[in-house]
């Protein structure tokens, strides 16, 4: 762990109210009620206790000896993990966060999921689904949790390349018009990689069709990264609008927004060529 995380989980009082909070309802649930001031590695201690007392038995193996010392190691690694993704949820609370209302058994099962995960990249993503349920109990449901310890790093990169081309218009949608279009083949979205993205589960993809919106206003404003786009449709109600090839589920809706994508240069005039017709107004700050 670097330092700069291990000075903001240990010390309490650098923390801010929200941070504060946090690390105690982690504390108190997952690392056996310990303040974050007493923690110095709590399985490696107790471990490293089980050994000394196991070195006392006139018959331990050595078989035994490699057993715990690889228990301690594992134990070490794990809360490890624990401690650098908490660390790292702590910048992203809001002063409005209410940690102490995030459910008991979804902070429990979070912690049992992400403890194996070392990877500095995907620590920080779990890090961010921790500050944001923090930050709004109820926006990480259990399954997306579970469906984050199953995700390896290259499917979270695809998939936050795949986001570099989402609109949010009451939800997030990627606009995948043509998805043999040299403007997505070279972020690597293509048919098979679209395919890959919906037998895991981030997206519906409809290969041969695209989805449309229905029963739309008149005046449509959406928005990409930022920027602004009202849309006039011709009819003063039940107007209709295609949207591409893919759609999220609910997986993706949730974790679209936390998976660190970038606008893409150009797509923005790109989506605006394929909606010419409807195109208003639009905020380029």
């Amino acid at each position: 762990m670097s330092e700069k995380t291990s000075i903001s989980l240990l010390n309490l009082d650098a923390l801010s109210k929200p941070g504060n909070t946090l690390i105690k309802k982690i504390a108190g649930l997952v690392w056996g009620g310990f303040e974050p001031s007493q923690i110095k590695r709590i399985a490696k201690a107790e471990a490293k206790a089980d050994i000394i007392k196991a070195k006392s038995e006139i018959q331990i193996d050595d078989l035994r000896r490699r057993a715990l010392r690889r228990v301690v190691e594992e134990e070490a690694q794990r809360q490890q993990n624990m401690e650098d993704i908490a660390g790292k949820a702590i910048p992203r609370l809001s002063e409005e966060a209410a940690p102490d209302s995030i459910d008991d058994d979804w902070i429990v099962n979070f912690f049992d999921k992400s403890r194996i995960v070392s990877d500095d990249d995907m620590q920080e993503l779990w890090s961010r689904v921790l500050a944001g349920e923090a930050n709004r109990p109820g926006s990480y449901s259990r399954r997306t949790v579970n469906f984050l310890s199953d995700l390896d790093k290259t499917d979270a990169e695809l998939f936050s390349r795949l986001c570099r081309f989402a609109w949010f218009m009451g939800y997030i949608v990627p606009l995948v018009f043509d998805y043999n279009d040299k403007f997505y083949t070279e972020f690597g979205i293509t048919f098979d990689t679209l395919n890959h993205l919906e037998s895991i589960g981030f997206i519906q993809f409809g290969s041969l069709t695209s989805f449309v919106r229905q029963k739309l206003p008149q005046n449509l404003t959406i928005t990409y990264y930022g920027r602004s786009l009202q849309l006039t449709m011709p009819n003063s109600s039940e107007n209709t609008l295609v949207i591409g090839h893919v759609l999220l589920t609910k997986v993706g809706q949730e974790l679209a927004p936390i998976c660190g994508s970038q606008p893409v240069e150009g797509f923005w005039e790109y989506v605006l060529d394929k909606w010419k017709e409807y195109v208003t107004t639009t905020n380029t700050n």
